[in-house]
């Protein structure tokens, strides 16, 4: 039927009767604010993450403790804020109180705070784009010094009264040395109607009222309740005849709800829904985004489902979800972008069946025809790479008398977030997406042996580590402890295995994989930061067609399992990235006249424009990257720029994660940049740490986990502590180093709930050059190895590399490699 696509999903068979979430293309509610993206101690260190994670979300805001803060070893605003800015962040609010060590905080009384505000107040008012910071003075003041949730009234009054003149000393102390500060309070954990009133009432009666209101929305609860708690705040300014102030629901979510896409979805669409900004809560490890970055720079399923949001443009749109305000069932957003002909709906947080129903879809915009793309993000884990996300069908329909164009979604999961992206259609047949057969599996519904099966995150047990299906199969270990799984599979070929795992014994542990008790293979799993933090690991199985048992058993140290997917491998891995839907500045234009082959346009790029894809690597290496465009391009990768001809591969080399490539051109339509290949190492050059010449203390140490069976340890914390590769290079020019280095750097500073891992740096000199500072994020063991890579320039032949750290520990280092950045 016309407007109505073919059923998208592994389930062709339709539900009787699917629920329904309505976008309506012709209600507007304004601009796309992009404000839900925020974190609190999202950023650790400059450089964790890094500026290739950080740049692509857009992030509005973040909240750090102040410069010199005592509750957590890492996290200083003005710290952070170089690689916030210069990555495009928005601003950066600063905890005040954190300055204080411990949670909750030591109440020495106001006399004792007020010196620290001002130490605060002068370094921020002095920074670099110091009006792009906010003053937070309190954190939840219901629950520490104040007790403003008191049940007895006049309990209650004494300590508001007391709040409000302290608020009071603390704004005017905080402006008195910053005249144009904007300060935001009171920040409670939760929204208490009665404090907010008599808060405001004070603060506009003494001109102490904040520029921004905040307050935390944490709990499963906050689903259901956060509208009405909008709802309600707004009536208390209209009552009071203030004009709506900014809001930040500046922490939100819970465990079982950060790197799920499908739960996050849920809270960032009623926030957007309302304008209001709004940063996820920190309850494990800094630096991850809030558990959305892997690493340092790989994405996981959260992740994208935040680049999604960063590029929804135009206005939103309003969204009728099949039940409003209800925790745990299917949510959306979506928006219209009359000037590049796009329409993007954002979903999930549901399993059942849907409809999506898509009205008054503009004809002046879209034409009578329009293709339908819907890509899916999965959840991963909170440490599980995540490549990009996979087209589940492009197809051209045309658009039903009434302007509905109805796309059914089948097959879906709970823990995914959806996009559909509607564009105009052209001429042509859009290339079928090709979707591999995959099948999961669940570990607490597997054959187990001397294990146990676990509940975690659920919406009474909010602050449990998300599981797929709520549980996980733990206490793995005795001898004969094993997980054996039945699957099954349609064809003879090779199959890619993920498996959902955690790993808290310290060290990289093992297990024993069988098929179909066939000799054991050994699966090696690095290390999480602890049995629940899910990461992901992947193998490769060749499997006959039909069924089979997997089985995964103790090896020397236990692990714990979540979940397996298996999906078969046809050809070479490969992804393609539509231009778009890229990045862009300057005024390309969108042009829609074809719709054939892969991609639903061209983003016409002429002198002055730049278009930035963001594309996804398993692991460091060379890849062969193809543009899909009319005419040759340019393109810009790890600060080196080659000629790319039409559809002509070239060969390039991709860190592991995230890589931000720049496409300019005097004139060419751009379709798509085709990313192919698993990272080769052939034409690089390695060097183990046994090679370099090493000074000052720096020492080989034996590891059984290094590559060679060595390490350079002890590095460092003196200026003559070195280590010095001399690296032959075949020509002259930019290479990529990376660098394979390990520690476990921690500082415990009293929280039952946040693990205060610390990094560390090294200052690496090549050559001639000025030594340039790298970060290294905590591994989570002292025998697990990461990789960070660096670009570097090199002349032909004999390059001295020199790693060093005159005031701190180095990072052990393994070994290094160098590639050229065009192979």
């Amino acid at each position: 039927m016309a407007g109505t696509l073919p059923a998208t999903g592994s389930s062709a068979a339709a539900a009787a009767d699917p629920q329904r979430l309505t976008v309506d293309l012709s209600a507007s509610e304004g601009p796309v604010l992009r404000g839900a993206n925020g974190a609190l101690y999202g950023l650790s260190d400059d450089g964790v993450p890094s500026d290739a994670a950080l740049a692509p979300l857009k992030i509005t805001s973040i909240s750090q403790k102040p410069e010199g803060g005592a509750q957590h070893p890492n996290g200083d605003a003005l710290t952070v804020a170089k690689s916030f800015f210069r990555s495009g962040g928005g601003e950066v609010l600063v905890m005040m109180q954190d300055i204080y060590p411990k949670w909750p905080y030591d109440d020495l009384g106001i006399e004792d705070y007020l010196p620290k505000v001002d130490k605060i107040a002068k370094e921020v008012s002095a920074a670099p784009n110091s009006d792009r910071f906010v003053y937070i003075p309190f954190n939840e003041p219901d629950l520490i010094w104040y007790g403003l949730n008191a049940s007895d009234q006049s309990k209650y009054e004494a300590n508001r009264d007391r709040f409000l003149k302290d608020w009071k000393t603390v704004f005017q102390r905080i402006r008195a040395i910053d005249p144009d500060a904007r300060i935001a309070g009171p920040n409670e954990s939760g929204y208490h109607s009665r404090l907010i009133t008599d808060f405001l009432a004070f603060a506009k009666r003494e001109n102490v009222l904040p520029q921004i209101m905040t307050w935390h929305e944490l709990g499963s609860g906050s689903l259901r309740d956060f509208q009405g708690h909008y709802d309600n705040y707004r009536a208390i300014e209209r009552q009071l005849g203030i004009d709506p102030l900014t809001i930040n629901i500046d922490e939100y979510a819970n465990r079982r709800d950060l790197s799920v896409p499908g739960q996050l979805v849920q809270w960032v669409s009623m926030f957007e829904r309302n304008k209001v900004y709004a940063n996820q809560a920190y309850w494990d490890a800094a630096g991850n985004l809030d558990g959305n970055v892997v690493r340092s720079n790989i994405p996981n399923g959260g992740w994208w489902f935040f680049r999604w949001y960063a590029g929804l443009t135009g206005d939103t749109v309003k969204v009728t979800p099949p039940q409003a305000n209800t925790i745990d069932t299917l949510q959306g957003l979506a928006s219209l972008d009359t000037s590049r002909r796009q329409a993007q709906v954002l979903l999930g947080g549901s399993a059942a069946d849907t409809d999506v129903a898509i009205q008054h879809v503009p004809r002046a915009v879209f034409g009578r025809t329009v293709t339908a793309t819907v890509a899916v993000t999965d959840w991963t884990g909170y440490e599980g790479q995540h490549a990009a996300p996979r087209v589940l069908a492009r197809t051209k329909v045309k658009v039903a008398d009434d302007g509905t164009v109805t796309v059914p979604l089948r097959g879906l999961h709970k823990m995914s977030a959806y996009r559909i992206v509607l564009t105009p259609g052209g001429s042509g047949t859009p290339s079928a997406a090709s979707v591999p057969w995959s099948a999961s599996y669940e570990a607490e519904d597997a054959a187990i042996t001397d294990g146990k099966v676990y509940t975690q995150g659920t919406v009474s047990n909010a602050n449990g580590y998300a599981a797929s299906g709520t549980k996980d199969v733990g206490s793995l270990n005795t001898a004969s402890s094993k997980v054996e799984f039945t699957v099954s599979v349609p064809a003879d070929g090779t199959y890619d295995l993920a498996i959902l795992y955690g790993n808290q014994s310290g060290t990289p542990a093992t297990q024993k994989l069988s098929i179909d008790g066939g000799a054991p293979v050994t699966v090696t799993y690095p290390s999480t930061e602890n049995w629940t933090y899910r990461a992901k690991k992947d193998v490769t199985v060749e499997l006959p067609a039909g069924t089979h048992r997997l089985t995964l058993a103790k090896g020397d140290t236990e692990v714990t399992l979540d979940r397996i997917d298996l999906t078969a491998r046809t050809t070479t891995p490969a992804a393609s990235y539509e231009a778009t839907l890229a990045d862009i500045s300057g005024k390309p234009s969108y042009d829609y006249s074809s719709s054939a082959g892969v991609g639903t346009g061209a983003l016409v790029l002429r002198s002055g424009d730049k278009a930035v894809f963001d594309v996804y690597a398993p692991r460091d290496g060379y890849y062969t990257v193809v543009s899909r465009a009319s005419a040759p391009v340019r393109l810009a990768l790890h600060g080196e720029t080659v000629a790319a001809a039409p559809s002509r591969p070239l060969r390039l080399y991709l860190v592991a994660g995230n890589n931000r490539v720049a496409v300019t051109a005097k004139h060419a339509a751009v379709r798509s940049l085709h990313i192919s290949g698993d990272g080769s190492a052939k034409g690089t050059l390695s060097y183990e740490g046994a090679s370099a010449v090493l000074a000052g203390g720096a020492k080989l140490v034996d590891s059984a986990y290094a590559s060679a069976g060595s390490y350079i340890g002890w590095l460092g914390n003196s200026p003559t502590s070195t280590a010095e590769f001399t690296v032959d290079a075949p020509r002259a020019g930019r290479y990529v180093l990376v660098v394979h280095y390990a520690h476990n750097d921690r500082r415990d500073n009293g929280h039952a709930y946040n693990t205060d891992i610390m990094s560390r740096t090294a200052d690496i000199t090549v050559g001639a050059a000025e030594p340039r500072r790298v970060t290294f994020k905590n591994t989570w063991s002292w025998d697990d190895y990461w990789t960070v890579g660096v670009p570097v320039d090199l002349r032909k032949g004999a390059n001295k590399v020199t790693f060093g750290n005159a005031g701190a520990w180095a990072p052990n280092i393994d070994r290094i490699e160098l590639g050229r950045v065009v192979g």
